[in-house]
């Protein structure tokens, strides 16, 4: 086996241990589990999908070989538990990216804080990050990701229903209290999800 195919080994490793390590979770708060409904079974299955999601990925990148865990999208939330009037919202947003071009992020970077980039030499990715981040609203960053030299990922929204917060509140753990089971809605944006529609048209096609 060659040196360059050893960090692919190394990372098909690493994503098989968290996948155990993600069985052990789950099975450690199906095992302590409050109600029919615990949060943390929930979030533990969730941990699980992504672990196993990773290592099908890895392995296939690897060895060319799949596996027979299925992840089920769209239809593991919880029963609403939440109030039938809701008195607020909160709308929680993840959007994940790639850093597909560091230098067109690192120039792009430059240019919004109008920095020299002979200065300290030149400005790193993570201060590039920042630099765009704190000059551009997410929805547009979203939108021209390209120019940054960012690639799309996996993004989410959820809708869940709140009790109205002070001011302030819970700026300090804003993502702590979220409570599947009083999700309002949700949306996602997979690639996963254009793989299964290309695979059913290739299924329909040979029928």
């Amino acid at each position: 086996m060659s040196d360059a195919a050893l960090p692919a080994v190394a990372e098909v490793r690493a994503a098989v241990e968290a996948v155990k390590a993600a069985l052990d979770r789950h099975l450690a708060a199906v095992e302590h589990r409050t109600g029919e409904d615990d949060p943390a079974v929930y979030q533990a299955f969730e941990a699980l999908a992504s672990a196993a999601e990773a290592y099908d990925e890895l392995l296939y990148d690897a060895y060319d070989e799949v596996t027979p865990f299925e992840v089920p999208l769209g239809d593991t939330l919880p029963e609403y538990d939440g109030p039938e009037q809701p008195g607020a919202i909160s709308v929680l947003i993840r959007r994940d990216y790639t850093v597909g071009d560091p230098q067109r992020l690192v120039k792009q970077a430059e240019r919004v804080a109008d920095t020299d980039p002979e200065d300290e030499g030149g400005t790193d990715v993570a201060a590039a990050i920042g630099a765009l981040f704190g000059e551009y609203e997410p929805d547009e960053i979203a939108e021209r990701h390209k120019e940054f030299g960012l690639e799309e990922g996996d993004s989410t929204v959820w809708v869940t229903a709140v009790e109205a917060a002070e001011p302030g509140e819970w700026l300090a753990t804003p993502f702590e209290q979220a409570d599947p089971r009083h999700l309002i809605c949700r949306f996602d944006v997979s690639a996963v999800f254009d793989e299964e529609s290309d695979a059913l048209g290739e299924d329909r096609s040979e029928a």
